[in-house]
């Protein structure tokens, strides 16, 4: 037998296959990183090994332990890591081919009011947690609030977020171009990566977008802060023009450098 019948043909269907399954490993461990599922993780490899070794040994009844274990292994996998996998899902979803499909584009004048609004709430320190709904559906955070479905308007963010406004404590969500609720109860981020002197705001923030896809505007009520949350991720010290360039990189609205420009304008005026 010549050396050439030992040599495994590789096609380019398995390399492609390699690719995905090295890049699906790295998101989950990207997604891992810094929380309690790396520990869960490590159990159950370490499970895992020890039925290798029971199987390797053959001992009888461990074998049949192990043996009726895996039967249930894959719903326990599913169970412990939905927050992961639930998080890779919407990483998916946030491509820019499947968004073209999902993603209802923002009107112009909608991203001008919000950081309108936003620019006077850091001015007078104005504790504020806006969401913007894109392809995932927040009709669940929706229902735990107020429902308000009203066109959104700097005045109206002023007013809701007013410390002396029942309304001011929690959420507002806007979907479909409208303010569709206020004061929503958002998930609070568990993330260890967090700074542990960041308020509750903010862990809501972060942990709207660990579940979902959706982009988080937070105004702290004691420095006036303007931050931004997505894809579980923090980004602070925001002036209200970069913040414009954010929301329109994320809703995909227009270029930046006019609403910049708009913007200069309308905190000016």
């Amino acid at each position: 037998m010549t050396l050439v019948h030992w040599i495994i043909p590789i096609r380019l269907v398995d390399l492609l296959e390699i690719a995905l399954v090295a890049y699906v490993l790295y998101k989950l461990y990207q997604l891992m990183r810094g929380t309690l599922a790396v520990q869960i993780f490590l159990g159950v490899m370490a499970i895992y090994l020890l039925q290798v070794i029971v199987t390797a040994l053959d001992m009888t009844m461990l074998r049949r332990f192990f043996s009726a274990l895996s039967e249930v292994a894959v719903l326990a996998v599913i169970i412990l890591f939905q927050p992961e996998i639930r998080r890779l899902l919407v990483m998916v979803a946030q491509t820019p081919f499947l968004r073209r499909f999902v993603a209802a584009p923002v009107r112009e004048e909608v991203i001008n009011e919000v950081c309108a609004a936003v620019a006077e709430m850091s001015r007078l320190r104005i504790g504020g947690l806006i969401a913007f709904e894109r392809s995932t559906g927040l009709r669940h955070y929706i229902e735990t609030g107020t429902i308000l479905n009203a066109r959104i308007s700097r005045e109206l963010l002023l007013t809701i977020f007013y410390d002396k406004n029942p309304l001011h404590d929690g959420a507002v969500i806007i979907r479909n171009q409208v303010i569709a609720a206020a004061r929503c109860i958002l998930p609070v981020s568990t993330s260890m990566k967090l700074s542990p002197h960041l308020g509750l705001r903010h862990r809501a923030a972060v942990g709207l977008t660990e579940q979902t896809d959706a982009f988080v505007v937070v105004v702290s009520e004691e420095t006036g802060t303007i931050s931004v949350a997505q894809q579980g991720e923090l980004i602070s010290n925001l002036t209200a023009a970069e913040l414009c360039t954010l929301l329109i990189e994320a809703l995909e609205a227009r270029p930046a450098v006019e609403v910049e420009e708009e913007t200069s304008v309308n905190l000016q005026s």
